[in-house]
């Protein structure tokens, strides 16, 4: 099974970008259809987005369109989030996950196989 490993967090101004990396080993990433969720203090966690094996395809939450990119590098079996535009309410918890199947429903119901271990973003206003 493949393993995952955030990085990337920090502290970041209202407005600033941040660039999260999850790196996985064990297993080709390009097996798997890789993502993010995010946890933010006394809250559920929540979908972020999601890319495709192939990288054919993304997906977003409403709360990040238009301000986040998923990519992937299935050479260097790295998956990326840039965050731009940041926000006080994009202050989380953000963990990446790997599922074999190129299903997006499994990822709004967070029904995942592999999850890393999380990496803190704090965005100040």
């Amino acid at each position: 099974q493949v393993q995952l490993v955030e990085s990337g967090g920090g502290l970041v101004q209202a407005g600033g970008s941040l660039r999260l990396s999850c790196a996985a080993s064990g297993r080709t990433l390009s097996r798997y259809a890789m993502g993010w969720f995010r946890q933010a203090p006394g809250k559920e966690r929540e979908f972020v987005a999601v890319i495709s094996r192939s990288g054919g395809w993304t997906y977003y939450s409403d709360s990040v369109k238009g301000r986040f990119t998923a990519s992937r590098d299935n050479a260097k079996n790295t998956v990326y989030l840039q965050m731009n535009s940041l926000k006080p309410e994009d202050t989380a918890v953000y963990y990446c996950a790997a599922d074999s199947l190129d299903v997006v429903s499994r990822w709004y119901a967070g029904n995942l196989e592999v999850w890393g271990q999380g990496t803190l973003v704090t965005v100040s206003s």
